[in-house]
């Protein structure tokens, strides 16, 4: 099933916007691969204008404009990604420390049910990958807002994490890194709960490498 579904909402631009976020992340389109705004725009049912407009918010997260050839879904060098996860290991280190001293209770049940949705998930269940969807679906978000801080979500959020979740489809599909990424959750889960700034400072980290290691040995492998 395709992520491009038509769109029926008063808010054309903000709704193309979500689902090519969610199309591109969870690998509908190849890196590198040019975006017919025609074909995009039949797609999602709308005129070209919103999706135009759409397109133009994702130009530096998620895609790139070239003159004479158009739109494109960006691709990262191994060099790019890997400074791309060095600054991401800093920023969601220091999220996870905040968010340990700041996420309510409740906001820590929520994290905890959505840990049990995703390992529900059949494809996480059986290994084969770890894909977080929608904003609302994805445990690093929800840390990131728990810490409380507009500066550090904006630089996540905005700057870095569109980008990274390019390779999360690539990365989470290598054996074994479905069900030791979950593992690894719950550990910065355990850090949140107990109140813990260096223990989910730590876990967050150690994710955040062991997620590196296994997009870049994912590259590799592609250019062996």
């Amino acid at each position: 099933m395709s992520n491009l579904d038509p769109i029926a909402s008063t808010s054309l631009v903000d709704e193309a916007f979500a689902k090519l976020v969610v199309a591109i992340t969870s690998g509908e389109f190849a890196p590198g691969e040019r975006l017919s705004e025609a074909e995009l725009a039949r797609q999602l049912g709308i005129s070209r204008g919103p999706l135009r407009e759409a397109l133009h918010r994702l130009e530096g997260r998620l895609v790139v404009r070239t003159p004479r050839i158009g739109v494109r879904v960006v691709a990262f060098d191994r060099d790019t990604l890997e400074q791309l996860f060095l600054i991401r290991e800093a920023l969601e280190g220091m999220a996870a420390r905040l968010a340990a001293e700041r996420m309510t209770e409740r906001e820590q049940d929520e994290l905890a049910d959505l840990l049990d949705r995703h390992a529900g998930q059949p494809d996480v269940a059986s290994g084969r990958s770890y894909v977080q969807g929608r904003t609302d679906e994805d445990f690093h978000f929800a840390i990131v807002r728990g810490a409380r801080n507009p500066r550090l979500e904006q630089l996540l959020l905005d700057e870095v994490y569109y980008q990274l979740r390019l390779q999360r489809l690539r990365s989470s599909t290598r054996p074994g890194r479905a069900q030791a990424a979950l593992s690894e959750h719950r550990e910065i889960l355990a850090g949140l709960q107990s109140r813990d700034p260096d223990r989910a400072e730590s876990a967050m980290r150690k994710h955040i490498r062991s997620a590196r290691f296994s997009a870049l040995a994912s590259i590799d492998a592609t250019e062996a």
